[in-house]
């Protein structure tokens, strides 16, 4: 990969081309509140910011826009055609889901929807801040309206309805338009947030709900902010009367959404900048996309699998950061102290004065706590019971094991031993303690040696990553050949090849994917069906994404470094050994099982601006002559279980009901109707939905020892020791009562038996 890597013409793209997972939000999604320090003291609300324009933009707005036009594999012009579409997207990104902006703001920018590109050749971002300057203060005029909704009673009488896709709105046209948009999602939230703290009053609510815990993503990072009332208050602060609930509901959201306004009224210095740059790279494909420093370092962190922190979830809550999880085996684990609950006060460095946090955003929170290993960081916080307290936490290194490849053996009773991996990525890169495909094949080397009958490699939910480890573990399945081929945007052509003769596994194989397989899996998977290596067995088709990106360091380019941040940019398009694209027609598995996420319209056919598809001539190869299977028969078989499985054959009964509704946006504001409506819904799709948490385990899990952690990891057991903590153990126990592995293991049974 090396030598192929410096065929790029530029020097400024980094060693590590990617295949990576698109970012598809959902429809309607939030604006993600922006970076930016708040300056609020405590019980205050604080005044709308806007910062200056940043002296970087300059060299950011001409240095990604020489990359738009050089490097993108469609080489577009960045001219006014470009920019119109690109004031769509951008007004989309201040606005998506239609609840700040009034059809007169968006008129009033207009003006500049055929100027982006003159402003990015220049560098004299004025779209950029004027559309700030007006979000932010329609931020402080919609605040005022949240307020003075939420401080009266809600009459949930009047027979209306809400609308809940942004897609089938318009921009309101005034600001009582507007308000009346947010009475009306007000109202809903309140009624949601009611009915859970009445269903926990019931007898037969469950008694453990006040001890669940809030799930995040990586330790020393952030969790998602969303608010599930009925489980993080207490039965006892649960008001006993109607009236009472309805206000503690309204006080609840109140306290919410002062911190959210807070944080989206201080912007951070490169936000208004990112902002428009992504417009553009929007129109010009999905996947290409600029990441200022921020995002860069939490992109670093999930390639690598590692950070060096504090091991702590974090999320916003309310005007306060709070701790959520406590990541097992990380330093606030060991030392003790830190506790779910907890709210930071303020983060203090080794040397350095307390920092407050009251409103700070959370990716500034985080960016405090994370340092390098051995140094260390004192937390004020806030205990559950209203104390404070200092703690000092040496700082270690963080291993996310979700991040990982595992392996176990599985066995169904009376049948062989398969071997079972699950790949949730293709990481690695500079820095990075371990790669995907030295992973993966000290899990087939193991398997090798205990003489599985066949394996299963789950690549289901992987949106790609590194392409060298796709094809590195490609290489590790077939003796020798081409795995992908790529043409850039001169229309060269390269052929790149698994150039090492051997296998480490030659067994039966199964690659098991679903609609959420991208990229980089798409390689792999489609390279393994062209050898007729492996029976690709799915729930629906792979994503379809057939483009490769790279990461372009903008500091390379210019003079002084003075962070920039890096831009994710395509310049290839990659096909299979066949010739064949994957890009928008995605891998057809040669077994389909049932999708449950069928009712979703995702994929790139479903992106707006995928780049097409097309077909190169074949790379020769050989096809794998070990084993061969009737595809078609297995399929036949399969098919035939699936109608008597019942949990799979339920699923596609609630699969189909969910894509009925789809269309049925509005919800009844009425609260006889809006229960009645809940109630049905719910009782449907209970009566359609098998009990996944009440099935009995199919097969036994025996899991494999982790590949070796870094020498400077927290210790992770001795080798061939499994893994006892809470997530590996639900790891064990979802997967012994996964039907589409269960049912892998079927189809393996097939194509072993003689």
């Amino acid at each position: 990969m090396p030598g192929y890597i410096t065929k790029v013409r530029f020097p400024l793209l980094t060693l590590a081309l990617i295949a990576c997972s698109p970012k598809n939000p959902a429809p309607g999604e939030a604006r993600p509140a922006p970076q930016g320090v708040a300056e609020a003291a405590a019980g205050q609300k604080a005044p709308a910011h806007v910062p200056a324009p940043d002296p970087r933009e300059k060299a950011l707005a001409t240095n990604v826009t020489a990359l738009f036009e050089q490097e993108h594999l469609l080489r577009h012009k960045i001219d006014d055609k470009v920019s119109e579409e690109a004031f769509k997207n951008y007004i989309d990104t201040l606005d998506a889901g239609k609840m700040f902006l009034l059809e007169s703001d968006r008129d009033a920018l207009a003006k500049y929807k055929d100027e982006i590109d003159d402003e990015l050749h220049t560098g004299a971002l004025e779209l950029a801040h004027a559309g700030q300057k007006k979000f932010t203060a329609r931020v402080a005029v919609v605040e005022k309206m949240v307020d003075e909704v939420l401080a009266q009673p809600m009459d949930f009488n009047d027979q209306e309805y809400v609308e809940l896709d942004p897609e089938k709105l318009q921009l309101a046209k005034t600001d009582d338009e507007l308000k009346t948009r947010w009475r009306q999602r007000l109202e809903l939230e309140v009624m949601e947030r009611v009915a859970g703290m009445e269903a926990r009053l019931k007898p037969d609510a469950n008694k453990d709900k006040d001890k669940d815990k809030a799930k995040g993503s990586a330790a020393g990072s952030s969790a998602d902010d969303d608010e599930d009332e009925d489980k993080t208050t207490p039965i006892s602060k649960i008001p006993t009367t109607p009236e009472g609930r309805e206000q503690k509901a309204r006080d609840d959201l109140k306290k919410t959404y002062e911190g959210r306004f807070a944080r989206m009224k201080h912007p951070g210095q490169l936000d208004a900048a990112s902002d428009v740059i992504n417009a553009v790279a929007t129109v010009l494909d999905p996947h290409t996309t600029y990441m200022p420093p921020a995002d860069k370092a939490n992109f670093d962190i999930r390639m690598s699998g590692s950070l060096e922190g504090i091991g702590a979830v974090l999320r916003e809550k309310d005007h306060n950061i709070e701790i959520v999880e406590i990541v097992p085996g990380g330093a606030s684990a060991r030392q003790g102290g830190l506790q779910t609950g907890d709210l930071i006060l303020s983060v203090q460095q080794q040397k350095g004065d307390p920092v407050d946090v009251f409103d700070m955003r959370i990716d500034e929170v985080v960016s405090m706590i994370r340092g390098p290993k051995g140094t260390v960081v004192r937390l004020r916080v806030q205990k559950p019971d209203g104390h404070e307290q200092t703690l000092a936490i040496t700082r270690d290194v963080v291993v996310i094991e979700e991040t990982y490849a595992k392996g176990a053996i599985l066995q169904q009773k009376g049948k062989p031993a398969y071997g079972y991996i699950h790949l949730p990525s293709f990481y690695g890169g500079r820095g990075s303690p371990r790669t995907s495909g030295e992973d993966v094949k000290v899990l087939l080397d193991e398997m090798e040696k205990k003489k599985v009958a066949g394996v299963i490699l789950d690549i289901r939910s992987n949106g790609g990553g590194l392409l060298s480890d796709a094809i590195d573990i490609t290489g590790e399945l077939i003796d020798k050949g081409p795995v992908v081929q790529v043409k850039d945007s001169d229309g060269q052509k390269e052929v790149l090849s698994d150039k090492h003769k051997g296998t480490d596994y030659d067994g039966p194989m199964i690659v098991l994917v679903d609609r959420f397989s991208a990229s980089a899996s798409e390689i792999l998977a489609g390279a393994l069906q062209d050898y007729k290596r492996a029976v690709i067995v799915g729930a629906g088709g792979t994503h379809g994404k057939g483009t490769v990106q790279t990461i372009a360091d903008l500091d390379r380019m210019t003079s002084s470094p003075v962070n920039l941040g890096v831009l994710k940019i395509t310049i290839q398009q990659f096909f299979r050994p066949s010739g064949s694209s994957v890009q928008l027609q995605g891998v057809t598995p040669d077994v389909m099982l049932p999708d449950p996420s069928a009712y979703i319209d995702s994929g790139e056919k479903e992106l707006k601006h995928a780049i097409p598809w097309s077909q190169i001539t074949p790379a020769p190869f050989e096809t794998w002559k070990q084993q061969t299977y009737d595809t078609k028969k297995l399929s036949e078989r399969s098919a035939q279980r699936v109608v008597k499985s019942p949990t799979l054959s339920k699923i596609a009964t609630a699969t189909a009901l969910l894509r009925e509704r789809r269309n049925d946006t509005k919800v009844p504001l009425q609260k006889t109707a809006w229960e009645k409506r809940r109630a049905d819904q719910k009782a449907a799709l209970d009566a359609a939905s098998p009990d996944m948490k009440k099935a009995q385990p199919m097969f036994t899990v025996k899991p494999l020892a982790e590949s070796p952690a870094p020498a400077d990891a927290p210790p992770a057991g001795k080798a061939g020791e499994e893994k006892v903590d809470g997530r590996s153990s639900k790891w064990k126990d979802n997967l012994a009562r996964d039907p589409w592995v269960d049912e892998s293991l079927n189809i393996l049974n097939d194509m072993t038996t003689k």
